[in-house]
């Protein structure tokens, strides 16, 4: 048979796998361990590999012979094995073998069950042996225990002997020793009791017990109403009450609220509400009178009493609780008819009157009155706390001040006509006079009196001014007056509307500043439950968008102030330009209009974040305007674009100044080389000669850097190119442009509009310019809603360059911001001291 013959009959001689798991765990196989593949127990072996290995090539068939030795070898070793392990099985399943294992395993068993009945023979020995020793031990124990109950008992008898005598001599020094120890004897007969002469003696000492306590009272009362024939010992007193320490705490307790019960008697009688004296207007009596009182109980009978009493607590916390009932019915009682004066006046003077019992004692006093309030009651509130219901007449106090205040101003705001200068500006602001005709009242007062609800209802009668001050005072001046009035031809700005839209954005910035000292200082102040309800974030962004508006004006000013310069660069023609000379005229005329300009807006602005925000957008908009006026201008020819090159270069020295060092930063710079560059890539490639067109093309696509036919038009109409030649060249576009697959669809070309509006600000607007600003907003009706919609460069919000919080304030120190009425004022105190146009 030949080999491969052999193969195909054990090919299909496979083994199941239960039986090669069985025979390798006989045979002490490990299939990963094992180096000779014969030895291996698997389906997948391969006589083919085998004699591959055997016999790698043919010189290796002179072997044949040896290696058929060694396999008989092996066979025989094999064969060996096989027997002896057969006869180890043999033996191993011998059933003599099986029985002789059974009845040794039934003799270890008996064994064992012959010891278990011998230890249980020995430990009833044992028992029997040591019976009379473990009941001498339990006599000994029951005779110790028994002599020491007597010698305890005898010893109660004694106690209770000399506590008698001595309850009866009043020697309250040596009771108060006797009765400790008959109390933690008594402690040891308490399980006793059911043995008839043990109980006579409990009995008797709760007894004795109960008459020393009837005696300390009446001692305790002897010694509150001082008889002038008879009066107590001090020392004696002082005694009694280790007296009362030792009975236990409910009866220093019961001796305390008996004393403060005797010392308020007359407070109740004097001060009923009935009476003159109880009247709300007369609580400073009150407070008067417990002082008095206070003071005579530390004087005299208060020394009497140990400290860690705190009878004064006490006193103190019992005058708490009947005053503020009293204030509770008086306030109640008042109702409509009680006066916001009344109502402060006698709150503040609670407040001082709290403050100075918690000054006394060093403790604040939710600690003295937790401390002397009763287990079983709640703790008892602070006097100053039955006026918080009544603290709405504080809040309807501001809110209708801060109506008062805001009134008239509201309403000539709402009235205000366009007018050519500040002369004519109505003085409609409220003026400093206010605060003299308005209380004197402010968050910091109110903090004093309520930090709870009163003092949120008041944060939100502030946050409801400052909407309306924001929405009806500075959103009307902020809009700009339909018809304008220019002076002459040479001035196209009104400097008044430059003073006021300056004015509000000073007075804005101020205002959301202080909104935000308000609201982290009421934070400061307010109870935890109110403090994630206060905010001021909304009533803060109605100023940042009153200060938006305001630099908008600002910039339709500054684009009236150049309409001028662009008008006379758009109606140039500069396609027949025949040489380059310096800058044109418009541009001496442009810088002068926006240096003029900002000279009257630099000085105006207090907060440089603003200014580098308005010059940020300023260099926008004169970019963008150059753009546009060169557009309409076209065809503008290669001359024409060199003269244009050399005009935006002066226009962008220009600008790089324009802020001067203190304003210039790296964002503006980055943002106005960024526009510049791409005007200079425009006009760069329409000075490219079209002749060769394929060296236009090429300059087109590294400067613009895209394979749009659209934008590629775009520079054949601003270059004026004929519309003969055009078709010839874009076809050549076409053809260049589809070989370089690393062009992109679009450029900024793509948003130039060819067909630009006569004013950015103009309504309706919908075309977009040139983008010049480093995040160009998408859908922008105009340029100023771009221009508007970023956030205002610079630090945070009511934060200043230097790190300071506001104008005229060192570093680290803090404004002290409680009163609405600084926001009103500010404004027009800021144009006492505008410059003269």
């Amino acid at each position: 048979m030949s080999t491969r013959s052999t193969y195909g009959c054990y090919e299909h001689a496979k083994l199941p796998q239960e039986v090669v798991v069985a025979v390798q765990r006989i045979l002490e196989l490990n299939p990963e361990n094992q180096n000779d593949p014969l030895d291996v127990l698997s389906n997948e072996f391969n006589p083919l590999d085998m004699l591959n290995q055997l016999f790698p090539d043919e010189a290796s068939l002179t072997q044949l012979e040896t290696v058929q030795a060694r396999l008989s070898q092996h066979e025989r070793d094999l064969q060996g094995e096989i027997d002896s392990l057969k006869e180890e099985l043999r033996y191993d399943q011998n059933p003599n073998r099986m029985q002789m294992i059974q009845e040794m395993i039934s003799d270890l068993l008996g064994q064992m069950s012959r010891i278990r009945e011998k230890a249980t023979e020995s430990e009833a020995v044992v028992r029997d042996i040591t019976k009379d020793i473990q009941a001498l031990d339990m006599a000994k124990k029951n005779l110790i225990l028994s002599m020491t109950t007597l010698k305890r008992l005898q010893m109660l008898v004694n106690a209770l002997t000399q506590l008698e005598d001595q309850a009866k001599e009043k020697r309250y020094g040596d009771v108060s020793q006797t009765l400790a120890v008959v109390k933690q004897i008594s402690t040891f007969f308490k399980p006793y009791t059911s043995v008839h002469r043990i109980n006579q003696v409990w009995r008797r000492a709760q007894q004795i017990q109960g008459e020393i306590r009837t005696q300390l009272e009446a001692e305790f009362d002897t010694f509150y109403i001082q008889d002038p024939a008879k009066p107590s010992k001090p020392a004696q007193i002082i005694d009694a009450c280790a007296v009362a320490d030792v009975l236990g705490h409910d009866v220093r307790t019961h001796l305390i609220d008996r004393y403060v019960t005797l010392e308020l008697k007359e407070y109740r009688r004097i001060f009923r509400a009935t009476d003159e004296a109880g009247h709300l207007d007369n609580i400073s009596r009150r407070y008067a009178w417990f002082r008095r009182v206070l003071g005579t109980h530390e004087l005299e009978l208060g020394r009497a009493f140990p400290s860690e009493w705190k009878v004064g607590w006490a006193l103190f916390t019992k005058f708490v609780v009947i005053t503020r009932d009293d204030l509770v019915a008086l306030l109640s009682k008042a109702g409509s008819s009680l006066t916001i004066q009344a109502l402060l006046e006698a709150l503040r003077q609670t407040i001082e009157f709290e403050s100075s019992m918690a000054k006394k004692w060093l403790t604040p006093l939710n600690d003295i009155l937790e401390a002397s309030s009763p287990l079983s009651s709640p703790t008892v509130q602070l006097m100053s706390s039955a006026f918080e219901p009544h603290l709405g007449v504080f809040v309807d106090a501001q809110d209708k001040a801060l109506a008062d205040m805001l009134a008239t101003h509201r309403a000539s705001s709402s009235k205000a006509k366009p007018r050519a200068s500040l002369d004519a500006n109505p003085r409609d602001s409220i003026s400093t006079d206010v605060d003299t005709a308005t209380p004197q009242t402010s968050l910091e007062q109110c903090a004093k009196l309520s930090t709870g609800q009163t003092l949120f209802d008041l944060c939100m009668v502030h946050k409801k001014w400052l909407r309306r001050y924001a929405e009806d005072v500075l959103a009307p001046r902020s809009k700009r007056p339909t018809v304008q009035t220019r002076r002459s031809l040479d001035s196209r700005f009104d400097v008044a509307d430059l003073q006021q839209a300056t004015l509000l954005i000073n007075t804005a910035d101020y205002c959301q500043t202080t909104a935000l000292e308000l609201e982290q200082n009421i934070k400061e102040k307010i109870q935890d439950d109110f403090k994630d309800k206060v905010t001021l974030q909304a009533e803060r962004d109605l100023f940042i968008i009153a200060i938006s508006v305001s630099i908008t004006t600002l910039l339709r000013e500054l684009e009236a102030a150049c309409e001028s310069a662009f008008t006379t660069m758009s109606r140039m023609s500069w396609e027949k330009l025949n040489q380059v000379t310096g800058q044109s005229s418009y541009v001496d005329d442009l810088t002068r209009a926006v240096e003029s300009f900002c000279d009257i807006v630099k000085p105006l602005i207090e907060q440089k974040k603003y200014l580098r925000n308005f010059f940020d957008k300023a260099c926008s908009l004169v970019l963008t305007k150059f753009t546009n006026a060169a557009v309409k201008s076209r065809p503008l020819g290669e001359i024409g674009g060199e003269q244009l090159l050399i005009d935006l270069g002066v226009i962008k020295s220009y600008l790089m100044q324009l802020p001067g060092e203190a304003l210039v930063t790296q964002g503006y710079t980055r943002s106005l080389t960024r526009s510049t560059t791409r005007l200079e890539a425009l006009l760069k490639v329409i000075v490219t000669p079209v002749d060769p067109p394929e060296g236009f093309i090429l300059n087109y696509t590294l400067l613009i850097g895209d394979a749009s036919f659209s934008n590629f038009q775009k520079i054949l109409d601003l270059k004026g190119t004929p519309k003969t030649e055009q078709n010839s060249l874009l076809d050549s576009f076409l053809t260049i442009t589809s070989t370089k697959t690393d062009l992109d669809s679009t450029s900024f070309l793509s948003a130039l509009d060819m067909d630009p509006p006569l004013t950015l600000s103009s309504p309706g607007s919908s075309r977009v310019t040139l983008p010049l600003s480093t995040t160009p907003i998408a859908g922008s009706d105009s340029i100023f809603a771009s221009l508007g919609s970023p956030p205002l460069s610079g630090p945070p919000t009511g934060s200043s360059t230097d790190g300071s919080t506001s104008r005229g304030l060192e570093p680290g120190q803090k404004r002290e911001v409680f009163d609405i009425r600084r926001f009103v004022t500010f404004g027009l105190r800021r144009s006492e001291t505008l410059p003269a146009s």
